[in-house]
């Protein structure tokens, strides 16, 4: 470290803020917050901190930028934008994993209704969940459609439909889109469909049951027969979920199992005292403490979600959970506790959620182990010249010769990685020819590969001799030699068509470049698993592809050709118009009120007056 760096770090006041370190190219690399920033840099020279990248600063580190805040609060909310903003290589990086579902219900709207969806936004609308199955949201989802009856359909069928649908007829829906609902009677079951997400279900039942009774008061019985079999729903989805504590209050537990520069963190969710799911983060390549650590990780995790709990408990010690609880309790507009607990009930709840973090943290290290052990195994079965450390699948997808696209897939040491996975259109053919599409795709891998030198270990093809001979050509056309190839066929029916469960299938088959006949691996083998399942992989992410293609070649409308009609400004045209057709006979003001004077002129020109040239 420069002499004139180290002496200014030694000029820091001792007093609370952030400090944002800086490589020699203006990378900003990694950020920190502390409660006396001179003691805190301190520690990076004296060699009191021996995180791994400590080790680097001397050739990474060229300044050193801090931010002063008036006290460690303002400190923890700065570090934690500052964090999200660059980004920096050496933070936690708390993603939102992709596998996990959220409902969306948003109260602007006339009849809200739930929706699936798999990104958090600040738009307004309610976000319930993470949910960490496609199971536990479609059992939430069949609870809330059979006993509370919101609407299912989107707003464009709403808007169109014109008589009752099937889940009006068995009494699944209120039919907002024919009747009138305005005496409230739609918004009452949206708070008690939030109560239930929420997981209130305790003051829910008493809502449901003072509504039963006046219902019956009124003589109403078919409808106080409804909310009694939404009180026995509520009440099934409690016994299900057991007690956890006698406490009828909203708990995170949050427990943390580390070996070295890996985590896993795992957060028990319980409301009105009962359990309502769990959430389970990886975190790879960490150096700081434990306890800097946690204080990022529930920054970032309760900045993304709008329920915060009464009581966050920690298994391990957290240095700032002071401020931390001064913070949540600030976006909260409550107190909110954050406590690491020594002894009693709550002690034995933090080590439950440690413990499971640590059968988490060894059931991902044993499914490690086993995917390493396939890769070796095939190469040996296989033959390759080295360990398919780093494997791409490729499969094509069309329909009838049309929307001709293709898919890659990669996998490293055996597991998916999915930021390799990429989407190609086939460019070059305008008819069916598996082959080509295949030489084209395989050709364009190759010279990204050669040009970002990144090319795999390993490239499986979903098909036969002929699809890997286009692969192989490709390769060999750019001068690549030094990938493995091998094509991976579907298992065939075997003698006269029968019925599917007494028809016989060949084993699935694997060729290899130089091999005249395929090679068969054993059925239930690992290696073949990890071969089938990067080719279903490819297939889906192929198919996925396509059906997308296809769809919106197949709802491309004239506006889209037409210069400044985006997707909103056609959404709102054919709202207002009903079609391009109605459009043409609009008068040209009509259209201007609808997308404005300029685009107006260029509808016109692009439609009117080109029919009446035609």
């Amino acid at each position: 470290m420069r002499d004139d760096l180290r002496d200014r770090l030694l000029q820091f006041p001792r007093a609370p803020g952030v400090y944002l370190m800086k490589s020699t190219d203006g990378e900003i690399f990694y950020i920190g917050k502390a409660k006396d920033l001179r003691a805190r840099v301190k520690s990076y020279l004296n060699g009191v901190d021996t995180r791994a990248f400590v080790a680097l600063l001397d050739t990474l580190l060229d300044d050193v930028e801090i931010v002063l805040t008036n006290n460690e609060k303002e400190a923890l909310l700065l570090e934690d934008q500052l964090v999200k903003r660059h980004q920096p290589r050496f933070n936690v990086k708390l993603v939102d994993d992709k596998r996990f579902l959220r409902l969306r219900l948003d109260p602007r709207e006339t009849y809200p209704r739930l929706r699936v969806v798999r990104r958090f936004s600040r738009d307004g609308a309610r976000y319930f969940g993470p949910y960490h199955s496609a199971h536990a949201i479609r059992e939430t989802l069949r609870i809330v459609n059979r006993h509370f009856g919101l609407r299912t359909c989107s707003d464009r069928v709403m808007r169109s439909r014109h008589k009752p649908c099937l889940q009006h007829q068995i009494k699944r829906c209120p039919a907002p889109c024919v009747f009138d609902l305005s005496n409230g009677s739609y918004g009452d079951t949206v708070l008690d469909v939030v109560a239930f997400l929420e997981g209130r279900q305790s003051q829910l039942i008493d809502t449901l049951e003072a509504k039963m009774r006046r219902l019956a008061a009124d003589l109403l019985f078919e409808q106080a027969a409804k909310v009694r079999d939404q009180i026995k729903a509520v009440r099934r989805s409690l016994e299900r979920q057991g007690l956890v504590s006698p406490q009828a209050i909203n708990r995170d537990v949050i427990g943390i199992h580390r070996e070295g520069s890996e985590l896993e963190i795992h957060v028990m969710r319980t409301r009105d005292g009962k359990p309502v799911d769990a959430h389970r983060y990886a975190l790879t390549q960490m150096e700081a403490p434990t306890s800097e650590l946690l204080t990022d990780f529930a920054m970032q995790y309760y900045g993304d979600i709008a329920e915060i709990p009464t009581e966050i408990l920690f298994s391990t010690d957290i240095h700032w959970h002071d401020v931390l609880a001064q913070v949540l309790s600030e976006k909260a507009g409550r107190k909110v506790r954050v406590a690491i607990p020594q002894r009693g009930e709550k002690r034995t709840m933090a080590v439950l959620a440690a413990r499971n973090a640590e059968q988490t943290f060894a059931s991902s290290r044993r499914r490690a182990i086993a995917a390493q052990g396939a890769v070796l195994r095939l190469q040996r079965r296989l033959h390759l010249r080295q360990a398919p450390e780093i494997l791409e699948c490729f499969d094509i997808s069309h329909l009838g010769g049309t929307d001709i696209v293709a898919s890659a897939v990669r996998f490293e040491q055996g597991e998916p990685r999915k930021d390799g996975y990429r989407y190609y259109k086939v460019r070059s053919l305008e008819g069916q020819d598996d082959f080509a599409a295949m030489y084209e795709i395989l050709s364009r891998r190759a010279r990204r590969g050669l040009e970002e030198g990144d090319l795999p270990h390993l490239i499986v093809i979903d098909g036969g001799k002929g699809q890997l001979n286009a692969a192989r050509a490709a390769l060999e056309d750019h001068g690549i030699d030094d990938v493995d190839l091998i094509g991976l066929a579907k298992a065939r029916p075997l003698g006269p068509k029968s019925t599917i469960a007494q028809q016989e299938y060949s084993a699935e088959r694997v060729f290899v470049l130089g091999q005249k006949n395929p090679v068969v691996l054993r059925q239930d083998s690992a290696e073949l698993f990890l071969l089938t399942r990067a080719r279903d992989e490819a297939h889906r992410f192929a198919v996925g592809f396509q059906r997308k293609a296809r769809g919106k070649r197949m709802s491309h409308s004239e506006l889209d050709d037409i210069s400044g009609v985006g997707p909103k400004k056609r959404a709102a045209l054919l709202r207002t118009f009903g079609s391009v057709a109605k459009i043409r006979q609009t008068a040209l003001a009509e259209v201007a009120a609808v997308v404005g004077e300029k685009t107006a002129r260029a509808i016109w020109d692009g439609l009117v007056d080109g029919d009446k040239l035609d």
